[in-house]
Protein backbone atom coordinates (compact mmCIF):
# COMPACT_ATOMS: atom_id res chain seq x y z
CA UNK A 1 0.00 0.00 0.00
CA UNK A 2 2.74 2.05 0.88
CA UNK A 3 4.52 2.00 -2.39
CA UNK A 4 1.51 2.40 -4.45
CA UNK A 5 1.05 6.00 -2.59
CA UNK A 6 4.97 6.50 -3.22
CA UNK A 7 4.65 6.00 -6.91
CA UNK A 8 1.64 7.75 -7.55
CA UNK A 9 3.03 10.90 -5.95
CA UNK A 10 6.10 10.38 -7.57
CA UNK A 11 4.06 10.02 -11.26
CA UNK A 12 1.63 13.12 -10.22
CA UNK A 13 4.69 15.31 -9.30
CA UNK A 14 6.42 14.50 -13.03
CA UNK A 15 2.83 15.72 -14.09
CA UNK A 16 3.15 18.82 -12.64
CA UNK A 17 6.71 19.19 -13.40
CA UNK A 18 5.68 18.90 -17.27
CA UNK A 19 3.08 21.22 -17.09
CA UNK A 20 5.01 24.12 -14.98
CA UNK A 21 7.80 23.93 -17.83
CA UNK A 22 5.62 24.55 -20.79
CA UNK A 23 7.65 27.38 -22.34
CA UNK A 24 5.87 30.88 -21.97
CA UNK A 25 3.30 32.78 -24.41
CA UNK A 26 6.23 35.18 -25.63
CA UNK A 27 7.36 37.51 -28.56
CA UNK A 28 10.39 35.35 -28.19
CA UNK A 29 9.09 31.43 -27.75
CA UNK A 30 7.75 29.34 -30.77
CA UNK A 31 5.89 26.28 -30.57
CA UNK A 32 6.24 23.34 -32.75
CA UNK A 33 3.49 24.32 -34.92
CA UNK A 34 4.56 28.10 -35.69
CA UNK A 35 7.71 27.40 -36.73
CA UNK A 36 8.31 26.92 -40.45
CA UNK A 37 5.15 28.84 -41.06
CA UNK A 38 5.11 32.50 -42.65
CA UNK A 39 4.47 35.61 -40.58
CA UNK A 40 3.07 38.73 -41.46
CA UNK A 41 5.42 41.51 -40.66
CA UNK A 42 4.40 44.94 -39.22
CA UNK A 43 6.26 47.93 -38.21
CA UNK A 44 4.71 49.93 -35.35
CA UNK A 45 5.44 52.26 -32.50
CA UNK A 46 4.42 51.22 -28.66
CA UNK A 47 1.53 53.07 -27.16
CA UNK A 48 1.36 51.87 -24.06
CA UNK A 49 2.22 48.61 -21.78
CA UNK A 50 0.30 47.43 -19.27
CA UNK A 51 0.89 44.46 -16.64
CA UNK A 52 -1.77 41.46 -16.96
CA UNK A 53 -2.00 37.98 -16.25
CA UNK A 54 -2.24 35.08 -18.33
CA UNK A 55 -4.39 32.45 -16.40
CA UNK A 56 -3.19 28.88 -15.87
CA UNK A 57 -4.10 25.71 -16.73
CA UNK A 58 -6.74 23.27 -15.75
CA UNK A 59 -6.24 19.85 -16.95
CA UNK A 60 -6.60 16.35 -16.11
CA UNK A 61 -3.35 16.06 -14.45
CA UNK A 62 -3.79 18.02 -11.59
CA UNK A 63 -7.44 16.91 -11.20
CA UNK A 64 -6.56 13.39 -11.07
CA UNK A 65 -3.28 13.34 -9.41
CA UNK A 66 -5.20 15.94 -6.63
CA UNK A 67 -7.75 13.15 -6.33
CA UNK A 68 -5.41 10.56 -6.06
CA UNK A 69 -2.95 12.25 -3.21
CA UNK A 70 -6.66 12.86 -1.50
CA UNK A 71 -7.81 9.45 -1.82
CA UNK A 72 -4.28 7.68 -0.27
CA UNK A 73 -4.24 10.47 2.89
CA UNK A 74 -8.17 10.09 3.27
CA UNK A 75 -7.85 5.87 2.96
CA UNK A 76 -4.41 6.62 5.55
CA UNK A 77 -6.38 8.67 8.08
CA UNK A 78 -9.46 5.84 8.07
CA UNK A 79 -10.11 2.69 9.46
CA UNK A 80 -12.58 -0.07 8.95
CA UNK A 81 -15.15 0.79 6.79
CA UNK A 82 -14.65 4.74 7.37
CA UNK A 83 -11.84 4.46 4.64
CA UNK A 84 -13.81 3.98 1.68
CA UNK A 85 -15.59 6.98 2.96
CA UNK A 86 -12.46 8.83 4.29
CA UNK A 87 -10.76 8.07 0.79
CA UNK A 88 -13.85 9.37 -1.15
CA UNK A 89 -14.13 12.86 0.66
CA UNK A 90 -10.14 12.97 0.25
CA UNK A 91 -10.62 12.08 -3.63
CA UNK A 92 -13.06 14.95 -4.15
CA UNK A 93 -10.91 17.92 -1.89
CA UNK A 94 -7.59 16.39 -3.76
CA UNK A 95 -9.36 17.13 -6.73
CA UNK A 96 -10.40 20.77 -6.20
CA UNK A 97 -6.64 21.39 -4.62
CA UNK A 98 -5.21 19.76 -7.37
CA UNK A 99 -6.48 22.14 -9.97
CA UNK A 100 -6.16 24.88 -8.13
CA UNK A 101 -2.61 23.90 -7.68
CA UNK A 102 -2.12 23.37 -11.27
CA UNK A 103 -3.98 26.75 -11.97
CA UNK A 104 -1.97 28.88 -9.76
CA UNK A 105 1.82 26.90 -11.47
CA UNK A 106 0.77 27.33 -14.87
CA UNK A 107 -0.37 31.33 -14.41
CA UNK A 108 2.12 33.92 -16.31
CA UNK A 109 2.75 37.74 -15.67
CA UNK A 110 2.14 39.22 -19.12
CA UNK A 111 2.16 42.25 -20.89
CA UNK A 112 -0.67 44.14 -22.76
CA UNK A 113 1.72 45.88 -25.10
CA UNK A 114 -0.59 48.36 -27.51
CA UNK A 115 0.67 49.30 -30.91
CA UNK A 116 -0.30 51.98 -33.58
CA UNK A 117 0.95 50.09 -36.45
CA UNK A 118 2.34 52.63 -39.31
CA UNK A 119 -0.40 53.25 -41.11
CA UNK A 120 -2.63 54.16 -38.15
CA UNK A 121 -4.60 50.87 -36.81
CA UNK A 122 -3.97 50.49 -33.37
CA UNK A 123 -3.97 46.59 -32.14
CA UNK A 124 -3.08 45.34 -28.43
CA UNK A 125 -1.32 42.13 -27.86
CA UNK A 126 -1.15 40.13 -24.64
CA UNK A 127 2.52 38.09 -24.58
CA UNK A 128 4.54 36.47 -21.24
CA UNK A 129 6.77 39.66 -19.38
CA UNK A 130 10.00 37.88 -21.48
CA UNK A 131 11.25 41.25 -22.65
CA UNK A 132 10.16 45.16 -21.58
CA UNK A 133 8.92 47.62 -23.94
CA UNK A 134 8.31 51.21 -23.37
CA UNK A 135 6.07 53.75 -24.99
CA UNK A 136 7.57 55.20 -27.79
CA UNK A 137 9.37 52.38 -29.05
CA UNK A 138 9.71 50.98 -32.61
CA UNK A 139 8.58 47.71 -33.00
CA UNK A 140 8.00 44.59 -35.15
CA UNK A 141 4.69 42.70 -35.20
CA UNK A 142 3.78 39.34 -36.37
CA UNK A 143 0.52 38.33 -37.42
CA UNK A 144 -1.01 35.15 -38.88
CA UNK A 145 -4.69 34.18 -39.98
CA UNK A 146 -6.40 33.13 -36.97
CA UNK A 147 -5.58 36.15 -34.61
CA UNK A 148 -2.08 35.07 -33.30
CA UNK A 149 0.34 37.83 -32.51
CA UNK A 150 3.35 38.92 -31.32
CA UNK A 151 5.54 41.89 -30.57
CA UNK A 152 9.04 41.83 -30.96
CA UNK A 153 12.11 44.38 -30.50
CA UNK A 154 14.21 45.84 -33.55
Amino acid sequence: MRTRAVTILFLVSIGLATVGCAPPASGRYYSRQEARVAWDVRYGKVMAVDEVVIEGQRTAVGRVGGGLIGYEAGRAVGDGSGRDIAGAVGAVAGAVAGQAIEERATREDAWQITVELDGGRTIAVVQAQDQDFAPGERVRVYTRRGGAARVAKF
